[in-house]
């Protein structure tokens, strides 16, 4: 009994420090709305004329008006001007263009090579943050530098393609606070030369770029070899940690504090789990920890290698008679990249996972700042404080709780302090911190630093004063 007396005494000693709110999250009705709009009909027929075509290789012709990569561009840029003319005057489009010389590798002719970037302003004039969707419209046969044979490419990467354009349809119609950018890139089967022209770019204008998604090869449910079939289950893959923060002392603060799987890029892929499957049914969200597939790479590197938050959306089960190969029939199996193995309906829910994250991303305020765990003297309890963010109204923040070996956050509490008081033991527990906005729309996660503190005399591991 007295125990009990003596839990029940700690409980509220903590509830007058920091007085836990039950969160119940809600879907955001305008999220919602957009959600229920993405067609896979529209996804369906972006594809076909994609396909159409007939090659989107970086190398092919850009001067014939019905095949090539210069057709295909020229028809984005198209869709994106369509969109433009109801969104208010918000959406803008253009064609970001640089030219490449012959590298002995994968570019063997002088090429001008070009993004098609759509950019859905901000409604915040303070508000510089930055969302990112991208897929690359160029597409290969089984030999890279084959620029004259057909390439349907309908899933590498028309799939990505298909859902940037169809986010920037839907997403046009609307305001959010932060800016949303929707790009087409070319040039990555030949080395990732239009996502690092882009990521370069961004690094060197100082863009805030608070996260981006990107998508490549998101539209087949079944896989070869395995012969699985599944239309519930699509991939995130983040790094851990960025090569940016390796240097020796960085590394030792990470060491020490165990957080080996706390990158931003890895806080991005949570998030993307935990808002997805709040407005996507029938979805699950598979989080791998790598930076890509097995031995391979993809558009959102070069952002990550510029120390931006990036991280690859792709299908569950890949068939890899449909990538890279030329359209064939050999020993009764079927080879190419074409429009018929592909699930639209799969590719529908994977879009809608998209555009929940853009939209819930850009109408949430900024990330809290000097986000800190406080060390004074041992104990048991876990202290927190922050301040509040540079941008956005706040009407409050989610602390949030997961246990060391647990790959998702499992706990939220809500709080409108910037200090809270946890009966959490930190040996025990990750914590972050996240702004919500008066719509109940919450940003990503920020893990705190350590602040050091003197503690009180007599407390639990402090030497009293003599």
């Amino acid at each position: 009994m007295k125990k009990a007396l003596g839990v029940l005494a700690l409980i509220c000693a903590y509830a007058g420090t920091f007085a836990q709110s039950p969160v119940i999250i809600q879907k955001d009705p305008q999220i919602e709305r957009m959600v229920s709009e993405v067609s896979a009909d529209s996804l369906h027929a972006n594809i076909i004329k994609l396909v159409s075509f007939g090659t989107r290789n970086t190398l092919s012709t850009t001067t014939d008006a019905k095949r090539g990569i210069g057709a295909a561009r020229n028809w984005i840029l198209s869709k994106f001007n369509t969109y433009a003319k109801t969104s208010g005057g918000r959406l803008t489009a253009k064609l970001d263009t640089n030219n490449y010389q012959p590298d002995g590798k994968r570019i063997d002719v002088p090429v001008i090579l070009t993004n098609v970037v759509a950019t859905l302003k901000g409604t915040d004039p303070d508000d510089h943050r930055v969302f990112i969707i991208s897929g690359h419209m160029d597409n290969m046969r089984s030999n890279v530098m084959d620029r004259e044979g057909d390439a349907p490419g309908a899933n590498d990467d028309g799939s990505g393609t298909a859902a940037v354009i169809e986010c920037a349809r839907i997403m046009s119609r609307q305001s959010f606070p932060a800016t949303i950018i929707f790009v087409a890139v070319c040039g990555e089967e030949q080395g990732l030369l239009g996502s690092g022209f882009m990521a370069a770019n961004a690094k060197r204008d100082s863009w805030e770029i608070g996260a981006v998604l990107n998508n490549d090869i998101i539209g087949s449910n079944n896989s070869n070899e395995t012969n699985i079939i599944d239309n519930t289950k699509i991939r995130v893959f983040s790094e851990g940690l960025p090569a940016y923060e390796l240097d020796e002392k960085k590394a030792a603060v990470i060491r020490s504090m165990g957080l080996e799987n706390d990158g931003a890029s890895r806080q991005l892929a949570r998030y993307i789990k935990e808002v997805g499957e709040r407005y996507v049914d029938n979805l699950q969200v598979f989080m791998v920890y790598r930076p890509d597939r097995f031995g391979r790479g993809g558009d959102h590197q070069p952002y990550q290698q510029k120390g931006f938050t990036a991280v690859r959306l792709t299908e569950m089960n890949e068939n890899f008679y449909h990538q890279h190969q030329n359209v064939r029939t050999e020993n009764g199996i079927s080879y190419g990249d074409l429009t018929e193995y592909m699930d639209f309906e799969y590719l529908r829910k994977n879009t809608a996972l998209n555009l929940c994250n853009l939209a819930n991303l850009a109408k949430s305020p900024s990330m809290p700042r000097e986000v800190s765990l406080i060390m004074a003297g041992l104990g048991n309890s876990t202290t927190l404080s922050w301040k509040a963010p540079v941008t956005g109204k706040v009407k409050g923040y989610y602390v949030m709780i997961r246990e060391t070996t647990s790959p998702v956050w499992q706990k939220k509490i809500f709080t409108t302090s910037t200090e809270v008081k946890l009966p959490y033991s930190k040996d025990n527990y990750f914590f972050a911190v996240q702004s919500v906005a008066n719509e109940g729309n919450e940003g990503l996660p920020v893990v705190p630093s350590v602040m050091r503190r003197q503690a009180q005399a007599g407390a639990a591991g402090a030497t009293p004063k003599k």
